[in-house]
Parts: structure tokens; C-alpha cells; sequence
């Protein structure tokens, strides 16, 4: 297993949803920044969002165990080899992420408890 780059390209704002329905003042989301860098592989990296981990993971997972080799759902949604470009579910403020498979070994950092 390789860990998996994963890049903070945009945060979002949708004006005319969140007129309608958000928080009064509800701005782009405050937990990520642009240009923020983690790297995952089995588990979600310190100091990612919870929510956007949930929405992402599936990704994460199938790039570090390879799928990188060739590009996702038959090559009709992006066309390079070891990319996805995904976002959490956050309707009103959605961030969007670009997950890259590496060749970077995956090492577990912890004692699995048995």
C-alpha cells in the first residue's frame, strides 16, 4: 500500500443556496485551506475534517492499493492515470480535493491492538 497526496484545490461557497437555506453569515468552509497537503492511506490524516474523510475515503483507499495504474470508472470522468478530483458532501459549501497515488510506502505507525 502507497500513501495517497491529498491536495486542498478549492473551497466553495454556493451564494444562492446559502442564501436560502445556510446560517446567517455562513462563509467557505473554516477547517481547510487552499493548498493544504495531507497524505492518507488507511486511515484519515491528522487534522483532516471528519466529514470530508467520509465523503473521500473510497478514493484514498483504491489509490493506495494501486488503482493509480489507470484512470477511475473506464476513463469517462478523468483522464490521468493515478488522479481523482472528489469533494466532501457539504451541499452548501463543498471543498474540492485532488487525490494523487505516490510511490511513497505506506508503514503502519501504530501496535494493532488484538
Amino acid at each position: 500500500m502507497n500513501k495517497v497526496k491529498i491536495t486542498v484545490l478549492k473551497t466553495t461557497l454556493d451564494k444562492e443556496l446559502a442564501a436560502e437555506y445556510g446560517a446567517t453569515g455562513l462563509s467557505a468552509c473554516p477547517m481547510l485551506k487552499e493548498g493544504e497537503i495531507f497524505y492518507a492511506d488507511y486511515a484519515k490524516p491528522q487534522g483532516f475534517c471528519d466529514e470530508a474523510w467520509k465523503a473521500i475515503y473510497q478514493y484514498v483507499f483504491a489509490l493506495a492499493h494501486g488503482c493509480g495504474k489507470e484512470v477511475f470508472y473506464y476513463g469517462d470522468w478523468i483522464r490521468k492515470p493515478g488522479i481523482a478530483i472528489c469533494s466532501c458532501n457539504d451541499g452548501l459549501r463543498p471543498v474540492i480535493f485532488k487525490l494523487e497515488a505516490t510511490n511513497e510506502k505506506s508503514e503502519i505507525d501504530y501496535i494493532p491492538v488484538r
